[in-house]
């Protein structure tokens, strides 16, 4: 399943494989929104399998075996006049994928399609309205044993499609729905291309974000059909790309513009119309009416002759290369296989470059890397089901409390997902500014094309903006966002609970409170609940949610739905100080504060971290969390764990506040923001403030890469203890919630994978290396001492 059917975000590159910490949005993770994409995979098309009975006596018309037929569960076949039409419909699945199975059945197909002499020409389409072929069946991958199993996959899928790539019967793609991976180097190999111009048609090659590459001629074709710059584009970002690019690049031939409703849903109305349109141009192709051949443009013409030029090439590998290196600091190999294999098909020829791609697909499948992305995926298929079933009752109308950044963001997420949405705040000024945060929100999309103006109207004719509770009577649930201040979220509670339904659900989103101190005041505390979103809400795909004891699993059930709704990754935590989330970071920020009291520079410990996979610097991601924030947060969990989290001074961040230093919001942090300035410079007033902090640095711990151990090890001992605690119910949320939440490095898969890769005995080394010279801060949990004491136990079997 290596690629699953789009959340419509399709032509806007949602991530790079590799994290783009530049971008302004990026708060914690900008690469979470890289292997964010993966979520594009997962959140496959949204229809059931529709089967359609084949027409009367189609079967004795068209195969000599019958036994075949009655045995083909995943492939099946019509002939309508000279033309046959093979449809892909995997059973008890909501998306085609390319298993032993479909490929076995594929094939026995198309030799009998080849075989036929009345056949003339074939069509390639699915019986899914909203999958083609999602992609490989990624655990079909995961059991090879060895890279050499892998390789021979990959060989046997090169060969399957070669013969469709040299088919003296000319061989159409129908394509609606998700074209994916190994689907679309099925349909490149065919003759001629026909999608519908759905939005969810998409086509794109996702494998880089599982850290593989296309396994199945892709690396050969799809330069010599799109140009080596965007076959590059699209191989390296593993980005979607909607139809009607898809026919500008040359990537598909037509484009059928889908039905409205009829006798029947828009969806097979649509699907019928495509395939009689293929089966057209199929049958032109045979008798020479329709010519397969391209007209280029100019810019196109002139790109091709330029890149017959070994020389121009060379610069373009250089280029690409250098970008990815420094975008993946060279800790991710399959964006770098992936340009070695294009040029060794360019430089070398066809056989050269499929043995290499084949090779380097089963070394890649074997790395750690390609486990630690695919574990992910997992997660994340693991973290879209609603694990308390469906609610009650759904929720429809949502009210939000607070129009701040956070008020706002989540409001915008709300009411792009079709729930009415009341916004309200205390403040005229306030509630306006949070009103064009979702304006613009949503007017980016309109700017990328992925929405029409129309479209955003209606979506904002959903939200309401007000001072009061007028309306507070329809709601079906309340998120809080307001000031993290105890007394407040006690006065809002008391507030609501007077003029809310009885069923009606109170969420805070609080990032660092505990919930049951915010229920204390509720007269229902059942119906009270955590709701941790992240900043900033649109752009990060985690939403921690959090019961307490008194929580019912209805609430949960509907909050789980709600954040579903909003196209979040979910994880579901126990309540505590910190929680899940905010408790593993602030260990890691206060060894932060420690070294850059030992006197290592903000710019290296941003470095420092960069270059283990964190996609945000550590001194960044203090100034982007907010330095009043970050104090706040951390004298509470400093109160609740006392000497655990101790480590550098507070009373540093203390002064910061005093002088200003806020971090990204104020101007100024432990860097200088201005609009438009990319290459922010220190802020030289913080030279002072480390100089009044500054301690005796341990020259035994404070090398780079001892530095690096101690940020992680403080995160992953943490993530172990709450896991042992109970507070995380497995080690999947536990993954899922560092990546997509805390920018943890995707190459690593999270705390609980990184544990089981490193080793549980190297790690508790490592802390007790620590602990000699720093004391309690490093000593190992008991969770993580077993696990080290017997080496067969993993957080991963």
């Amino acid at each position: 399943r290596a690629g699953r059917g789009g959340r419509g975000r399709s032509g806007q590159a949602p991530g790079r494989p590799l994290p783009h910490s530049t971008s302004r949005a990026g708060k914690m993770a900008a690469a979470v929104r890289a292997i964010g994409s993966l979520g594009r995979f997962t959140a496959a098309a949204k229809y059931g399998p529709s089967r359609r009975p084949p027409p009367a006596g189609y079967a004795c018309r068209n195969i000599s075996t019958s036994t075949a037929l009655q045995t083909r569960t995943h492939v099946s076949y019509d002939i309508k006049g000279d033309v046959a039409v093979i449809r892909f419909n995997t059973p008890n699945s909501k998306v085609n994928t390319l298993s032993r199975q479909l490929n076995s059945e594929f094939t026995d197909v198309m030799n009998e399609i080849w075989a036929n002499e009345a056949v003339k020409s074939a069509v390639l389409i699915s019986s899914k309205p909203g999958s083609f072929i999602a992609g490989a069946d990624i655990d079909m991958i995961e059991a090879c044993k060895t890279s050499q199993e892998v390789t021979q996959l990959s060989q046997e899928g090169q060969k399957m499609l070669e013969k469709i790539e040299q088919s003296p019967k000319p061989i159409v793609a129908a394509i609606s729905g998700s074209c994916l991976g190994g689907g679309l180097e099925v349909a490149i190999a065919c003759h001629y291309r026909i999608a519908t111009k759905d939005k969810k048609t998409i086509l794109g090659t996702p494998e880089v974000l599982l850290g593989l590459l296309p396994g199945a001629g892709g690396t050969q074709r799809l330069p010599k059909m799109v140009g080596i710059p965007a076959a590059f584009d699209m191989m390296l970002t593993g980005r979607n790309i909607r139809a009607d690019r898809a026919k500008k690049m040359g990537l598909v031939d037509q484009l059928v513009d889908p039905l409205g409703p009829g006798v029947k849903a828009p969806e097979a109305r649509t699907i019928e119309y495509l395939e009689e349109v293929a089966v057209g141009f199929a049958r032109g192709l045979a008798n020479r009416t329709v010519s397969a051949k391209r007209s280029k443009g100019l810019i196109q013409k002139i790109t091709d002759y330029a890149m017959a030029l070994p020389f121009v090439r060379q610069q373009v590998y250089k280029t690409v290369e250098s970008k990815v290196q420094k975008q993946t600091k060279g800790l991710y190999p399959a964006p770098l296989k992936i340009i070695e294999v294009v040029k060794t098909g360019l430089d070398q020829g066809r056989d050269a470059g499929y043995l290499t791609e084949s090779q380097s697909f089963g070394q890649l499948a074997v790395t750690k890397e390609s486990k630690a992305l695919i574990g992910l995926y997992h997660g994340q298929v693991h973290c879209k089901k609603n694990k308390f079933g469906t609610p009650q009752r759904e929720v429809k109308t949502l009210a939000v409390l607070g129009a701040g950044l956070m008020g706002a963001g989540i409001a915008q997420v709300s009411v792009d997902k079709g729930l009415k949405t009341i916004l309200k705040d205390t403040a005229q000024q306030g509630l306006d500014r949070g009103q064009q945060q979702v304006f613009k929100g949503l007017n980016s999309k309109v700017k990328k094309k992925s929405l029409t103006s129309f479209e955003r109207d209606s979506i904002l004719s959903n939200l309401t903006g007000q001072l009061d509770y007028k309306g507070f009577e329809k709601a079906d649930m309340v998120i809080e966002a307001v000031f993290e201040d105890i007394n407040i979220k006690h006065k809002v509670l008391k507030e609501v609970e007077a003029v809310i339904p009885a069923h009606c659900i109170f969420a805070s989103n609080t990032s660092a409170l505990p919930i049951s101190q915010i229920a204390a005041v509720s007269k229902r505390p059942e119906k009270v609940i955590g709701m941790h979103y992240f900043s900033p809400v649109d752009k990060m795909q985690l939403l921690e949610i959090i019961t307490t004891d008194k929580t019912s699993p209805d609430t949960a059930a509907s909050a789980v739905a709600v954040g579903l709704k909003q196209g979040k990754v979910v994880i579901v935590v126990k309540d505590g100080p910190g929680f899940y989330t905010t408790r593993c970071l602030g260990p890691m920020l206060a060894e932060v504060v420690r070294v850059l009291q030992e006197g290592i520079d903000p710019k290296k410990i941003d470095a420092i971290s960069t270059a283990f996979g964190f996609p945000v610097g550590a001194a960044t991601l203090i100034d982007e969390v907010g330095v009043d924030v970050a104090t706040h947060v951390a004298e509470d969990l400093g109160k609740a764990f006392g000497e655990r989290f101790g480590g550098g001074s507070i009373e540093l961040f203390k002064l910061m506040v005093e002088k200003g230093f806020l971090g990204r919001k104020a101007g100024k942090g432990f860097y200088i923001y201005q609009e438009g300035v990319k290459n922010r410079s220190v802020n030289s007033g913080m030279d002072e403030i480390l100089a009044r902090f500054k301690v005796p640095a341990k020259p035994e711990v404070c090398t780079d890469e001892d530095i690096q151990m101690r940020f992680i090890t403080r995160f992953v001992n943490e993530a172990a203890m709450c896991l042992q605690e109970g507070i995380l119910s497995n080690p999947v949320e536990g993954d899922i919630g560092a990546v997509f939440g805390l920018g943890f490095p995707p190459c690593l898969g999270g705390p609980f994978r990184y544990a089981d890769s490193y080793g549980a005995k190297q790690l508790v080394d490592k802390l007790r290396k620590y602990e000699a010279v720093y004391g309690s801060q490093f000593t190992p949990c008991q969770l993580l001492l077993d696990y080290a004491n017997s080496p067969s136990k993993k957080f991963h079997q």
